[in-house]
């Protein structure tokens, strides 16, 4: 992939704190950010109802029944709606404080009677950005909240629709929380194909022509390197929480497919460090490739001044006016071709340096033909 030089300059994205001593549960939202969409899933193995709710309650008693209860919050931008979706399900204050302060590294947390989740989502590859995924799962239901309406989860609302989902429509929420974990973890793959293209394609240009801004885009890979490097190894500390938690919070049926999402977020990990190793060096390459191109610079005007010393010195000697009755006079001053013999002079010393500094290996010597000085 071409890498852009004249990419606008990132933006950082403040995430909201509750101000200091307040008081634990204060929900401080961002003005900026979109207003929440509520979408339901109520699913078992033979039925599912889909619906857009403008408000959370009375959801778990308008959707009684079903085996599964998915509540997706598309958006953080309404304190009120998040206070009632977790006042509906009964989430914990603290947690809830957590979604909102979009700043929180992957986690999970036990609060009882149900867990939560935070993860982080790429929501765009190139340039590299995330977003913070927070997942409640209780008996029986999945709550989870998003920063906005992105594609993150369209994949499993397609399997949950068509019902060809393996097991989705079959087993119960930790399935499901499984499922939107799983999602999220198979999204990082795509951003480190397109970082490790962005690497070769530095490194081929630093090795055969490095540019000026060759190094600040060495920088901004490895910044989007460390960037997954903080949300996968987490991440995985987070699923492994999940696998020891035993049989109370993940299905024994479940738990072999979370274990594989783990061996996903291990192999994520081999992938960012292995990355960042060849990143750290590609610093190095482009500083011995400068410093190459500049001693092949310095090479090149030395041996023109090395040519033209001798040839200065033959001017400067034949250029000083003298007396020709002077007896240490140059009788050559008077000859007839003195001025072309020089000239000739001059040239046979330039083609001589010339030839001795080419099979010496100075100039252009050719692939595998050039000796050290």
């Amino acid at each position: 992939m071409a890498e852009t030089r004249d990419a606008a300059p990132r933006r950082r994205k403040s995430g909201r704190r509750s101000p200091p001593g307040s008081a634990p549960g204060t929900l401080v939202v961002d003005p900026s950010a979109p207003k929440p969409v509520l979408t339901v899933f109520a699913y078992g193995p033979d039925d599912l109802r889909e619906e857009k709710v403008a408000e959370p309650t009375g959801i778990k008693k308008t959707f009684a029944g079903a085996a599964v209860l998915w509540l997706d919050v598309a958006g953080l931008g309404d304190a009120d709606v998040i206070r009632k979706v977790g006042a509906e399900f009964g989430l914990h204050p603290l947690a809830l404080e957590d979604v909102v302060s979009v700043h929180q590294r992957p986690k999970v947390e036990g609060y009882g009677d149900h867990h939560f989740i935070v993860a982080r989502a790429v929501s765009k590859p190139a340039p590299l950005d995330t977003e913070q995924v927070s997942i409640f799962l209780g008996k029986g239901f999945v709550v989870s909240f998003r920063e906005g309406e992105g594609p993150c989860f369209d994949s499993v609302r397609e399997r949950i629709r068509t019902g060809r989902g393996g097991n989705l429509r079959n087993w119960g929420a930790d399935y499901l929380a499984y499922a939107l974990l799983d999602t999220i973890v198979d999204g990082y793959f795509p951003a480190l194909e397109s970082l490790g293209e962005r690497l070769e394609n530095l490194e081929d240009e630093i090795v055969v022509e490095p540019r000026r801004d060759s190094l600040r885009l060495v920088h901004d890979l490895k910044r989007d390197l460390l960037a997954l490097r903080r949300a996968v190894w987490p991440q995985r500390e987070a699923i492994g929480f999940l696998l020891r938690e035993g049989e109370t919070v993940v299905a024994k049926e479940t738990r072999v497919y979370l274990n594989d999402c783990y061996d996903h977020t291990v192999q994520l990990m081999d992938l960012v460090e292995t990355y960042r190793d060849i990143a750290s060096g590609l610093t190095e390459i482009y500083l011995s490739s400068m410093s190459h191109r500049l001693n092949e610079v310095m090479k090149v005007l030395t041996v023109i001044a090395t040519i033209f010393i001798p040839l200065t010195f033959v001017a400067g000697i034949y250029g000083m006016n003298f007396d020709r009755s002077s007896p240490w006079n140059m009788p050559e001053l008077g000859w007839r071709y003195g001025y072309p013999i020089c000239l000739g002079a001059m040239a046979v010393i330039g083609v001589g340096f010339y030839v001795w500094f080419k099979r010496k290996g100075f100039i252009d010597p050719g692939p595998g033909r050039g000796r050290a000085p």
